[in-house]
């Protein structure tokens, strides 16, 4: 080969080798990166995607993790974060009024999210129905509803089902969790017998964790995960890539492999009759329910 002809040849290769280096650096020749604000709902499928997308677009992706409405406060104070992927659609309304997320980004859902009571491994104490969280040898835990997507669940599960001057009465309700993580997380410990939570803290938890399902009636709405760019977005076109992937087939491959529902008619086989969606206002007893 003529000598020309490998010197161009070398030439095309070292100039894609930089068009390659220049196409996932920002500005300043650091390696990309994006922040993500999510609540811990989402974090074992989230942590894992962000592996896979990394290695294939070497933008690294940073998360805080936490209650839905923990990490929006977070977004909110400093002004910081280029996704908000919260727990539930009451947070990303929330987050629209705020002017954190365009009222008019409708964003993408993810994944959706089923409630459910969970009890420690073997259910030792017989736990079968919402019923049994009356009882004086059960002691329960839900997440914190000002802030916590599945706490606002459990508030409107308690709420739908007039439970909550019972429970009171009951006094079996012993502890607020102020995420997701630290909920299952109680069963993890045995801090308590039952939390009610997603079905699919039994998969983030299997050693430890059973799911008791609700009855189709005792649910009235489903939860999804949404995942919209915020009004700080600083990379948004890395941002919109993570994005995508999520809700591209490989991503909902990756939530579906943590038990999660990746479509509305799987969830609804749960609650065929249920609200998917929306936003809830737990009653102001919910203060006072932990004594």
């Amino acid at each position: 080969m003529p000598k020309t002809s490998k010197f161009l040849i070398m030439a095309v290769v070292a100039l894609l080798v930089f068009i390659s280096a220049v196409g996932c650096s920002s500005g300043n020749g650091q390696p990309k990166s994006i922040n993500v604000f999510a609540g811990s709902a989402s974090q074992p499928p989230l942590q894992d995607a962000a592996k896979t997308f990394e290695q294939n677009t070497g933008i690294k992706v940073n998360f805080s993790f936490g209650g839905s409405g923990t990490v929006l406060s977070q977004m909110i104070l400093s002004k910081s974060g280029d996704l908000y992927i919260p727990g539930s659609p009451d947070f990303m309304i929330k987050a629209q009024a705020q002017g954190v997320v365009a009222a008019t980004d409708n964003g993408k859902i993810l994944a959706y999210l089923v409630p459910a009571i969970l009890v420690q491994k073997g259910n030792p104490k017989n736990i079968k129905s919402l019923s049994d969280l009356l009882r004086p040898d059960v002691s329960v835990g839900i997440a914190n509803p000002a802030s916590v997507c599945v706490g606002l669940y459990a508030a409107e599960i308690i709420d739908k089902n007039g439970l909550l001057d019972k429970l009171k009465q009951a006094g079996t309700v012993k502890t607020y969790a102020d995420s997701c993580e630290k909920t299952a997380t109680l069963i993890v410990l045995k801090a308590v017998d039952a939390v009610i939570g997603w079905s699919v803290f039994a998969t983030w938890n299997p050693d430890s964790t059973d799911v008791v399902y609700l009855q189709a009636s005792e649910i009235s709405r489903l939860a999804y995960i949404p995942g919209a760019i915020s009004t700080f977005v600083q990379d948004k076109a890395s941002a919109q890539k993570f994005l995508d992937f999520l809700a591209s087939k490989d991503g909902q491959a990756i939530f579906s492999k943590y038990g999660y529902q990746v479509t509305e008619s799987e969830a609804k086989k749960f609650a065929p009759n249920a609200n998917v969606g929306g936003e809830y206002q737990f009653p102001a007893g919910f203060t006072t329910l932990v004594k």
